[in-house]
């Protein structure tokens, strides 16, 4: 994967060529590369028969199911952009994604009619699409979702750095439970595929299947985020935790374990380390806008660097930036920034939002500090993002959703610490009607949020807490949270 230009379909089908008698895609369906290369052949005729032009936006609805992988890599087969779009998705979700791509048409390979026709006029050229694989949306800062364009190249030229650390190969069988409408999905997937090794998609991570997948089908490596890890250990009681262990143990094909999307955490990471023994546990930290997995804190580090993100992966520099802008001293607090060859284009049709400088750097929101000469060790966030479950969503995205309801009058959203989901979801809201109840908000929201997006816990209250100048104040709101000073409207 080193020519000047390389195209993902075209690593697939070398790759589909190189292993054609092999098993590529086993679960509900078993593909061999052979018969993924030809399903995915088919694919790319239709697409292309439709009209799908070069770069140009494909919607392709996704749920870890094998025909979505061939569908992804029909997709690229035909020269389109593709947009990952979860299919429990709801149809406002959709909507918003394609009033931003512009998509002439989206592909459901679960549906009786694959192709649907979203709109009837093709999208206007845009330069920042040519030459890309990707567009993945992810929620900001600016609350709306932000499409980030990620190119061929950029991916490929991850995927070779992300290889010379972890080194798949073409006896893994890789258990996929992370969802490819996210980065870290996708690239697993690609990896296993490019090397001929079996990739087993499940739709679902559920605890109990997870131990049994592992064992059952000699799983030599899987991804996974720290939420699904909590939900499996520490939430447990000692009986049900000691049966987890024990099966963990049992899974003696499992070489690798990748967690990522959130932070790990000392505590967890120890007793994964101790459970998955002697498999690998390796923690990645990356953005979606650097094609991911830019720093990797790897087994020979763990020990002394537990809670820390690692060392920066091939390609990829950082600094610690303080409020001045300027560099802070080797150990002080600043704000983490990323040097890369493998960043995004930039943000669909929002130029104005590129967290990259005019040097090339780009401002990760997160605190960090530099614990030893390469390691790095996450302190928070700079920004207000709320990551539930690996998931990162704007407040403004969750107030906006519920602004737009009749009888609220005005919201607020935060995170607050959770010891199985990283962080839940709060929102306060000042009712309109005082016949709001908290049923008719989820019941509004589950037609205008995905699920990870929605309000775990709501307040209702007779106005938003202020700061010093009078406007709404998500710290105060925070703060009053951490005080005990408000009760749940449930």
């Amino acid at each position: 994967m080193n020519d000047a230009s390389p195209r993902l379909e075209a690593l697939l089908a070398a790759a589909a060529g190189r292993h054609a008698a092999r098993k590529a895609i086993a679960g509900a369906r078993v593909l061999s590369y052979a018969g993924l290369l030809a399903e995915a052949q088919a694919v790319a005729v239709a697409l292309r028969q439709a009209g799908l032009a070069r770069d140009e936006p494909l919607h392709l609805r996704v749920s870890n199911q094998p025909p979505d992988l061939v569908a992804l890599f029909g997709a690229w087969l035909a020269g389109g952009v593709v947009v990952p779009v979860h299919r429990s998705s709801p149809a406002l979700a959709a909507a918003q994604i394609a009033e931003r791509t512009l998509a002439r048409f989206e592909w459901d390979a679960l549906a009786a009619v694959p192709l649907k026709r979203l709109v009837g006029d093709a999208p206007p050229r845009r330069e920042i699409l040519q030459g890309s694989a990707l567009i993945v949306f992810t929620s900001g800062s600016s609350g709306a979702p932000k499409g980030a364009v990620l190119s061929h190249r950029a991916l490929a030229g991850k995927l070779d750095a992300i290889q010379s650390m972890l080194r798949f190969d073409e006896n893994e069988r890789t258990l996929l439970v992370l969802n490819i409408t996210f980065s870290f999905g996708i690239w697993v997937a690609l990896l296993t595929l490019l090397y001929g090794g079996r990739l087993l998609p499940v739709e679902k991570f559920v605890p109990e299947a997870f131990l049994e997948q592992l064992r059952a089908e000699a799983i030599t490596r899987v991804a996974v985020v720290p939420t699904m890890m909590r939900a499996l250990i520490l939430d447990q009681p000692a009986k049900a935790l000691a049966q987890a262990g024990h099966a963990l143990a049992a899974a003696r094909s499992l070489r690798t374990m990748m967690i990522g999307g959130e932070s790990l955490g000392k505590g967890l990471g120890d007793t994964l380390r101790e459970l998955i023994a002697p498999a690998d546990l390796v923690d990645i930290y990356g953005l979606t806008e650097t094609s991911t997995s830019d720093f990797f804190l790897m087994p020979r580090d763990a020990a002394r660097y537990a809670g820390c993100i690692g060392r920066p992966s091939p390609g990829v520099r950082f600094r610690i930036r303080g409020d001045d802008g300027g560099p802070v001293a080797q150990g002080a607090l600043g704000e983490l920034c990323i040097s890369s060859p493998f960043l995004m284009n930039g943000y669909l049709g929002q130029p104005e939002l590129n967290p990259v400088d005019a040097e090339g750097w780009l401002a990760t929101g997160d605190l960090a500090r530099e614990r030893d000469a390469g390691v790095v060790e996450i302190a928070g966030r700079k920004k207000e993002l709320i990551v539930r479950g690996g998931n990162k969503i704007a407040p403004q995205e969750i107030e906006f959703a519920l602004s737009a309801h009749p009888k609220v009058a005005a919201a607020l959203a935060v995170g607050r610490p959770d010891a199985r989901l990283g962080q839940r979801i709060h929102a306060l809201v000042v009712p309109r009607d005082a016949s709001l109840t908290t049923e008719e908000l989820r019941v509004f929201l589950r037609e205008r949020l995905d699920k990870y997006k929605q309000p775990d816990v709501f307040y209702f209250e007779r106005d938003l807490p202020a700061g010093r100048t009078g406007k709404a104040d998500r710290g105060r709101f925070a703060a009053m949270l951490e005080a005990g000073e408000l009760a749940s409207a449930e």
